[in-house]
């Protein structure tokens, strides 16, 4: 038997995010059909993070185990024939038998875009947030700063009952603007559910002068979810890669 890894891409706009549920279509969902349909069986993979309903992903990862002779290179290219127009495997490889996607160490990185202009540009309504008036960039630059290093990220999560450790590290963030694109970038070992989007819904809440950039440093130290700004749409946000820093076949 064989473990094949698999990097995922999808917009996930007409998605109900990525784990099967019995309330509406998946990614997963999808992508079990084909792996299924490929080999001839029923097949269940596993995915290293499981996006919200219109969130989208460029580097996902998932695995599966076979025992099919097909070359791992060629899986991405089969399974590509058999996926709709808004999933796309970006590469297929074969891996160690214990290497699982979600419980081995990783490094993620996730960008959140918002479209900062006068008028809504309709083209880019499913990748990005729209917000009409001014933000200061620099303002959410500082305090998207203040997120570095090890912290409980609490306030920046919605609650659930089975996590306890809400510590993580994060490695870097930045925060630019290119014409009317603002793209906030964040890495990190892990995030909490709503993280990424909780904490742009507060870098907004800077860019619009409601709070000053330092005020991030008391949200972190008050580990009160209250304090934090809104949580931003998800149609904004993309994950972009997720590396594992330990195993060779980085």
């Amino acid at each position: 038997m064989r473990r094949i890894k698999l990097i995922v891409a999808y917009d996930g706009t007409n998605y109900c995010g990525w784990q099967v549920q019995p309330n509406g279509i998946t990614v997963q969902e999808v992508l079990n059909q084909a792996l299924s349909d490929l080999f001839a069986k029923k097949i269940a993979c596993i995915g290293a993070s499981r996006t919200d309903a219109g969130v989208h992903a460029l580097g996902n990862v998932a695995v599966f185990d076979t025992d099919a002779r097909m070359p791992a290179d060629r899986i991405a290219f089969a399974l590509n024939t058999r996926l709709p127009a808004d999933i796309r495997i970006q590469g297929s490889s074969e891996v160690p038998p214990d290497f699982h996607p979600r419980f081995t160490a990783t490094v993620k990185t996730y960008e959140y875009r918002i479209l900062n202009r006068t008028f809504a540009d309709p083209t880019r309504r499913l990748n990005s947030y729209f917000w009409y008036g001014p933000l200061d960039v620099d303002a959410m630059r500082q305090a998207a700063s203040y997120l570095v290093g090890m912290h409980d990220f609490k306030s920046f999560a919605t609650a659930k009952p089975e996590v306890t450790d809400t510590v993580r590290t994060i490695y870097e963030t930045s925060l630019e603007k290119e014409d009317d694109l603002i793209r906030f970038r964040i890495t990190g070992n892990g995030f909490l559910y709503n993280m990424v989007r909780i904490i742009t819904g507060t870098l907004l809440e800077v860019g619009k002068g409601d709070y000053p950039p330092e005020k991030v440093k008391e949200i972190l130290a008050a580990k009160d979810r209250k304090m934090a700004g809104a949580t931003a749409r998800p149609e904004g946000l993309t994950l972009v890669q997720i590396r594992y820093p330990e195993w060779d076949f980085e």
